[in-house]
């Protein structure tokens, strides 16, 4: 299928994702298919915590408008623009690409599903029973924009069966299985990893803010999300407490709460010392994947050796956040705000399936 007519399928299921927002939902006059679809994903936003209970309105929301800012024109444009797509297509065989999808966080499979067809191949999707039904929807939504799309979009509960190549997102244990189960395809193979914050005590409260973003957007459950601040030897707290003050809200969240408690109880009859706010503790820990409602710290005496330890554990890490202390950190607020081109494990997808 012609790649200009795919992307601009997915421009109209942006601009039909723009529509709904937290505060409002509001029909746009230039978005096709209202009529069947609008009030079809209203109702499913508003069911989404009842599939998944750490799916919120505030968080399936925020994850509707991060797609519908991806999926604008310009954006589509410019990500595609590094790649050789009028000799891709042409005669280029059509395969059929498996995806098993995580459901941490809404719609997180959905680059990978955008990736595949945008490349003109089939995509075959077993998605996570934690987030099945807006994939489901949104491909619905494409196909009513493109019928030819029908041919190249199917899902399946089962084992997946008949596809060329796959790509797989899990824990890391179901990575050692998937690494062996699909040894014989073409593959990429999604493990654990998290985010870190570098600070030099240096950062506005504005920037202490938006760490706050980074820290508890999703619960905290994605791998975008900050669960590992590096801070200098003496490094004072108050401001960082004092900034993250505005998420204080979060405790009020049961599965949170419940989540909290627990962790907190666990680490203190372990004589664990700890930093707490009543919402969030800080524990001092050298691993960089902390619990949900808690964020390990780790002092740093120089920045260069900080550098050299971040390289060498680069395989553990998604994102770097700092004022620009650590070579391709990402600003503040910005880790649940990836680009198109800000590719999962820094593996290109688009290059991997030119490539089949």
């Amino acid at each position: 299928m012609d790649s200009i007519n795919t992307k601009l399928s997915f421009v109209e299921l942006g601009k039909f994702l723009s529509q709904f927002t937290l505060n409002e939902q509001v029909q746009f006059a230039n978005v096709l298919h209202n009529d069947l679809y609008f009030e079809k994903f209203k109702d499913l936003l508003s069911l989404s915590q009842s599939h998944n209970g750490w799916f919120t309105p505030e968080q399936v929301y925020a994850a509707v408008q991060s797609w519908a800012e991806a999926l604008k024109e310009e954006n589509l444009k410019k990500w595609l623009s590094a790649y050789p797509f009028d000799c891709a297509q042409g005669d280029k065989t059509v395969k059929t690409i498996g995806l098993i999808l995580a459901g941490n966080i809404p719609l997180v499979g959905f680059h990978d599903f955008l990736s595949v067809l945008i490349t003109g191949h089939k995509v075959l999707v077993k998605p996570s029973s934690n987030d099945q039904h807006l994939i489901r929807f949104l491909a619905n939504y494409l196909i009513s924009i493109e019928p030819k799309l029908s041919y190249y979009i199917s899902f399946t509960e089962d084992k997946l069966e008949n596809f060329d190549a796959i790509i797989a997102t899990g824990s890391n244990n179901t990575a050692r299985y998937f690494e062996f189960y699909f040894k014989d395809k073409p593959s990429i193979i999604r493990k654990n990893r998290n985010s870190v914050a570098v600070l030099n005590g240096m950062e506005t409260h504005r920037d202490l803010v938006n760490l706050g973003e980074d820290i508890f957007r999703y619960f905290g459950l994605g791998c975008r999300n900050v669960s590992k601040l590096f801070v200098p030897k003496g490094y004072n707290f108050d401001a960082f407490f004092k900034a993250i003050y505005e998420y204080k809200d979060v405790i009020f969240y049961e599965k949170y709460s419940n989540n909290y408690d627990y962790n907190k109880a666990i680490f203190l009859m372990s004589n664990f010392k700890l930093l707490d706010n009543e919402f969030l503790t800080l524990k001092e820990d050298i691993s960089h994947a902390s619990p949900i409602s808690s964020v390990f710290y780790e002092y740093y005496d120089n920045l260069v050796d900080l550098q050299t330890r971040i390289e060498n554990e680069a395989e553990q890490i998604q994102c770097i956040v700092s004022n620009n202390l650590i070579p391709n950190s990402i600003p503040f607020g910005q880790t649940q705000q990836p680009k198109l081109w800000d590719y999962a494990d820094n593996v290109d997808t688009i290059h991997f399936l030119l490539s089949l």
